[in-house]
């Protein structure tokens, strides 16, 4: 089977790591290099966009806001700070109208701090701390930076103390550690109930599959079938296009003499942001960026490099 470079949307199922993910990916396009572009804990459902062969190498460059959907459990505090981990805390919630809860989410938008969930993936000390929680070493996590872009409030179940968010963040947001610092906030507690992410790295929900679908089609299509290539998730950074002569120079690693009248009269191109690189039959040819004087382009990263 011949390999195909790009990206496949997976529609993960719950109680599936995503290194589960990749395996079963591995397997059904017969190739060893394949990777995720960002952990989705077991528990959550939804996008998990899987990079194939060469796509690899650009998941760096792809867009890194995430959209998901959840419900957050108020009255219950948990080792996990998720429905399914041990609870150590049950505590009565208020009652609150729609529009002071909306208000109480302001904490929540934009630049924020948050302390990941002592189960999440982050290092400490070079282990996972996730790893020291389960082996119960004890502790502390540092807040770190993260970016709410928006927070919808979509429903409020008091009698129940659930609350269903629509959230779009930056890369490393917890939704967990939101849950819980809520809860905190409304003076009860607060764990994630369910959580689905319905968007990751410039990759929806409505064009992802799930595993067992493609499994299923394996005697109709080659599982490749469904893969996206690696320039159509680029289309978010500026385009340079290569003359035929210059070609030989960018797979040898050398810089590319640019018109400065050129770039001006096609797009404002920022030097400190990415630059795909093709040629004039729009094949992808790796990524660049342009030096401060705006007059060549380096090569960051060089397909087919000589």
């Amino acid at each position: 089977m011949e390999t195909k470079d790009g990206f496949l949307v997976i529609n993960k199922d719950k109680g599936f790591t995503s290194h589960d993910c990749v395996k079963q990916i591995r397997r059904l396009v017969n190739t060893r290099k394949v990777g995720h572009t960002g952990t989705l804990d077991p528990e959550v459902t939804g996008t998990l966009p899987i990079a194939i062969g060469s796509a690899t190498r650009f998941i760096q460059y792809l867009p890194q806001g995430k959209t998901y959907i959840g419900q957050i459990k108020l009255g219950i505090k948990t080792n996990t700070d998720d429905i399914h981990g041990e609870i150590i805390n049950k505590k009565g919630w208020p009652k609150i109208s729609d529009e002071k809860l909306d208000q109480y989410l302001n904490n929540f938008r934009g630049i924020i701090k948050q302390i990941p969930p002592k189960v999440s993936s982050v290092h400490v000390n070079g282990e996972r701390a996730y790893k020291k929680s389960f082996n119960n070493e004890n502790f502390e996590l540092v807040p770190r930076e993260v970016k709410i872009d928006e927070l919808t409030l979509m429903k409020w179940d008091q009698i129940n103390g659930i609350i269903e968010i629509k959230i779009i963040c930056s890369a490393g947001t917890y939704i967990r550690s939101i849950a819980r610092d809520l809860g905190k906030l409304l003076n009860s507690e607060g764990c994630l109930l369910q959580l689905k992410r319905i968007s990751a790295c410039g990759f929806h929900e409505k064009n992802s599959i799930r595993i067992s679908e493609i499994e299923k089609e394996k005697g109709k299509k080659n599982a490749t079938n469904f893969i996206i290539p690696t320039i159509s998730a680029l289309n978010h950074i500026s385009t340079f296009v290569l003359k035929k002569e210059e070609i030989n120079f960018w797979q040898t690693g050398r810089a590319i003499k640019v018109d400065i009248n050129y770039l001006n009269e096609s797009i404002s191109i920022d030097y400190e942001k990415p630059i795909k690189v093709i040629n004039n039959k729009k094949i992808l040819l790796g990524i660049g960026f342009l030096n401060k004087e705006q007059t060549f382009i380096n090569p960051k990263l060089v397909l087919n490099a000589k």
